[in-house]
């Protein structure tokens, strides 16, 4: 059904929506806001639903928001639908009593079983439902946190019923997937809608943000601690979210080859050696943590860290272990353990819930299969079977499961769910929603609701998964004030005055120096491309193979792997070096190889940044010239505009020293190459012509000289001229540059390695000129390049030893 223009979206809406609809069944204060607020968004979008979502769905991108779903190679742009879900600030007042409520009784459950374990030994609570959980580590116990705190981040997903009471669908504290696009959601939607969210009374999210942070840091020993943000890496489903997070939060985001553990403190590995680490905010199951606690196999943590946590110095959230809460037995047991143990009842119910270990609540489920969905006792991600769509072998079978082990199996009752308005294929109809609300501890241990939150609507997934379906759609949740919401003040709570970039880790560097050399190693390729389709050579006749110069172009592209050797047309060899992924030197494949390294530097580069690595190439036909020398040019233009972000934009910080070192490593190695090829003793016009140009040197020659290319000051020009950043030398003394300005691990003020070999390049060229410069200096000084490059690698890089550095540990 679409909406019908005369009657206008709200109205539209109405007429359609079913009973219960978050709309349709508000208050006439918040009918007022819904109706306010789809006047305004029908006049944005000149009342088509399609342009709002399209304009919400350029600025996710714009953010690079997206995420995976499990399997996927290429990551998914994110799902944003355009229109909010609006909550009044007194219903949201009993959903927050109600999760701090939860998030108090989750912390004593969680503590008991790791200590004391009464609940068990009271009988509160079956011991096979601790122990049957596989997030339940027997090592944890007596092993208590730091300031007692097993729980800092809990999110809860909360359902609204048709007749509106919010009830609990599901306990979440192993990993908070939904808080960072909780925060791009907001900020998407504030860039597409200007002034809406403010003329609504929106309450602002950032204070939550700021709260989090200042809690995981109140637990640390030291008073300006440093903080990682430990990921299972660039592969994970919301690696994406992660890397925005720790960006905005200022954390450190580090994998597991990043940290090191020794004498029972956690160091993360820099170029200036091992750095301490004072607390993780850990986004990957206990299991994977540290294979010598917890699970041999697994390869992304951390051995050891385990000691650390034992020993008392770091704060891990949420504690290893806790996610032993998440179990979906527990819900059956939680509303008699809040009397026990808070002597209330909860303010936010469990959807109810029998657990089939019980013998009475197992003949409850077998008996109202029907009307029920069974799944997974203690796996929170494994589907839900709805007891209905059995048939008679299905539900046999069942229930032979049921008797074998029927502790492995709860049975609850089917979700019924309000609805809210969504925009799907151009028209703005109902959908069915969960709500992730997110409950974080500030500075004083108190726990803080965020005034917002991650809402989802069904698409064709499991609405109670843990993870994005199939379909479905995230949407912003605002929850609306009745008078303006004050700004943010910072008086008061302003950090000191730092003018010193934060650490740079060495994967962090490694990736940085990397990105450089293979967004210049690209560039090289497209000049080439371009050399060929549009360059100089046979200018009056057009490209033609038979050149000499052409063939040694053409040689050099295949040495390259941008193509697989001379044969074939001009055309169909410049398209299979622009477009063919199969070609490793490809500009297709570097291409990906940019982003595929930029993945790893999400939380370093700006989105700017981001947007041009991930852009698709232009198109071409290879049968027409014109449109291979357009798409090289345009890609000229691509790299040179990510040249000037990062001239421009980047902080003359260390990481900007290993991305421009990439980029000068390359630069020469490739000049040096390309002089070897083209500016030999030998070389013709064309050939010189050609250097010039592929070196972005002709039009210094020209106004230089009068006469044509000549071989000395060709040579002197694209080698040893010290002015000219394409020439040789010009790369030289910035590679000294840098790596004298890097940090030194020597204590007794000897050069290191890299030092030593980037001041003898400098020097070797020095005395050089055009007239002098030979093929065997050439060959040296690409020598030299490449063993400065290893020394980089092996200084910055590689990991280091415990024993290394056993005196720069801070």
């Amino acid at each position: 059904m679409g909406i019908d223009v005369q009657l206008g979206w709200a109205d539209a809406y109405l007429a359609q929506a079913p009973v219960g609809d978050l709309f349709a069944g508000a208050s006439p204060t918040m009918a007022m806001r819904w109706r306010a607020m789809l006047d305004q968004l029908s006049t944005q979008a000149q009342a088509d639903p399609a342009i709002l979502a399209d304009h919400v769905a350029r600025q996710a991108i714009d953010l690079g928001m997206a995420f995976r779903h499990t399997g996927d190679e290429e990551e998914r742009s994110w799902p944003l639908g355009p229109v909010p879900l609006l909550v009044d600030a007194a219903e949201w007042a009993h959903i927050e009593r109600g999760l701090i409520q939860r998030a108090d009784l989750l912390e004593r459950v969680v503590s008991d079983i790791y200590s004391t374990q009464s609940l068990v030994r009271d009988g509160k609570l079956p011991a096979s439902i601790v122990t049957g959980s596989p997030h339940y580590w027997r090592v944890m116990t007596g092993t208590p946190p730091p300031r007692g705190h097993h729980l800092h981040f809990y999110a809860a997903d909360i359902g609204r019923g048709p007749t509106g009471e919010w009830r609990v669908l599901a306990d979440r504290v192993r990993t908070p997937v939904g808080v960072g696009y909780a925060l791009e959601n907001r900020l998407a939607l504030s860039r597409a809608t200007g002034d809406l969210l403010g003329t609504m009374n929106t309450r602002r999210l950032a204070p939550f943000f700021d709260e989090l942070r200042r809690g995981l840091a109140a637990d640390c020993e030291r008073t300006d601690p440093r903080i990682g943000l430990l990921t299972p890496g660039r592969f994970n489903q919301s690696y994406a979210e992660q890397a925005h997070l720790a960006r905005y939060l200022g954390l450190l985001l580090v994998e597991g080859d990043d940290l090191i553990v020794s004498d029972g403190r956690l160091f993360v590995r820099t170029i200036q050696g091992l750095k301490r680490i004072d607390g993780l905010w850990r986004w990957m199951d206990s299991r994977f943590l540290d294979p010598l606690a917890f699970d041999g196999q697994s390869r992304i943590g951390v051995p050891d860290l385990y000691d650390a946590c034992a020993r008392g110095g770091l704060m891990v959230s949420n504690w290893p272990g806790a996610g032993v809460i998440e179990s979906r037995a527990f819900a059956a047991f939680l509303p008699q353990l809040a009397q026990a143990m808070l002597g209330t009842d909860l303010i936010l119910p469990n959807i109810a819930t029998w657990w089939c270990g019980q013998p009475r609540e197992c003949d409850h489920v077998r008996a109202r299969i029907g009307d029920l969905v069974v799944g997974s006792a203690f796996l929170a991600d494994a589907p839900f079977t709805p007891g209905a769509t059995l048939d008679r072998d299905q539900r046999a079978a069942l229930f032979d499961a049921m008797a074998r082990r029927p502790m492995d199996y709860v049975g609850q009752e089917v979700v019924k769910l309000s609805t809210t308005p969504a925009v799907i294929d151009g028209q703005l109809i109902p959908l069915p929603f969960t709500l992730r609300i997110f409950v974080a501890r500030d500075a004083t241990g108190r726990w803080r609701v965020m005034p917002g939150g991650f809402a989802r609507l069904a698409g064709h997934g499991d609405i109670r998964a843990a993870l994005m379906g199939q379909g479905d759609m995230s949407a912003d949740l605002c929850v609306v004030d009745s008078s303006p919401v004050p700004p943010d003040s910072l008086l008061g709570g302003a950090p000191a005055i730092r003018r010193i970039g934060g650490m740079l880790p060495a994967k962090a560097a490694d990736n940085l120096y990397w990105l450089g050399r293979y967004i210049e190693r690209t560039e090289m390729t497209l000049r080439l491309i371009r050399a060929i389709v549009g360059g100089s050579i046979e200018a009056d006749l057009g490209p033609s193979l038979a050149s000499p110069t052409m063939a040694r172009l053409v040689d050099q592209l295949a040495l390259w792997g941008a193509v697989p050797g001379r044969g074939g047309a001009v055309g169909s060899l410049c398209a299979t070096a622009l477009g063919d992924a199969r070609q490793s030197g490809s500009v297709r494949a570097l291409m990906a190889t940019v982003a595929n390294i930029g993945e790893g530097l999400r939380d370093r580069l700006s989105s700017d940044v981001w947007r041009l690595v991930r852009l698709p190439l232009p198109g071409f036909d290879p049968a027409v010239t014109e449109t291979l020398l357009d798409a090289s040019s345009r890609m000229i233009e691509r790299m040179s505009a990510l040249s000037g972000l990062a001239a421009e934009n980047m902080g003359r910080t260390e990481g900007w020293r290993f991305h421009d070192m990439g980029r000068r490593m390359e630069r020469a190695v490739n000049g040096c190459r390309l002089i070897a090829l083209f500016g030999g003793d030998n070389a013709s016009a064309d050939d010189l012509m050609l250097l010039l140009d592929l070196m972005d040197s002709q039009i210094s020659y020209r106004t230089r000289y009068l006469t044509g290319p000549a071989l000395p000051p060709v040579r002197d020009l694209v080698a040893l001229e010290p002015h000219n950043p394409r020439a040789i030398a010009w790369q030289a003394l910035r590679l000294a540059d840098h790596v004298a300005a890097l940090p030194t691990l020597r204590a007794d003020g000897m050069p290191e390695e890299p030092r030593r070999l980037a001041d003898a390049l400098a020097a070797r060229l020095a005395p050089l000129t055009g007239d002098t410069l030979t093929m065997a200096d050439i060959a040296d000084v690409e020598n030299r390049l490449l063993r400065l490059s290893e020394a980089i690698g092996q200084r910055y890089f590689l990991q280091l030893h415990k024993t290394q550095d056993a005196d720069i540990l801070s």
